[in-house]
């Protein structure tokens, strides 16, 4: 059996150290986050309501209304149905909550139904969403 000496342990300590900190995935990982979900409104604070579909590569972990709107949804998962009431204008409807904010590309929400304040649906040509960090 060897010994160490005094400075054999502090170069195994060394080696370890220096191979443990090897170990990190550089920034390569996921980056949970929070995305934002943006209205393009032609009536902007005359529509009351808007029912949309969120899709993308994980399943959501939150949904949260933007100022003064309340917001609906399903389960969440890789598609949910969200629903947003209040006084929509053009800009954030909601934020969402993403595994890797990274990916954020690759999130869509698609525009289903609108309505007027007067709870009249709404044409739909003129509305869209982007989703954006």
């Amino acid at each position: 059996m060897t010994r160490l000496g005094g400075g054999g342990w502090l170069l195994v300590a060394l080696a370890l150290g220096g191979g443990a900190g090897s170990c990190s995935d550089g920034g390569t990982g996921p980056v949970a986050g929070v995305l934002t979900v943006a209205l393009a409104t032609p009536n902007p604070g005359g529509d009351g309501a808007i029912l949309f579909r969120l899709s993308g590569p994980q399943v959501l972990t939150s949904v949260t209304a933007g100022p003064g709107l309340r917001v609906f949804s399903q389960a969440l998962s890789l598609s949910t149905r969200v629903a947003v009431t209040g006084t929509l204008t053009n800009g954030a409807v909601v934020m969402i909550g993403v595994a890797d904010t990274r990916k954020a590309a690759q999130y869509t929400a698609t525009v289903q139904a609108v309505a007027a304040q007067d709870f009249q649906l709404r044409p739909l040509t003129g509305y869209s969403l982007t989703v954006s960090p």
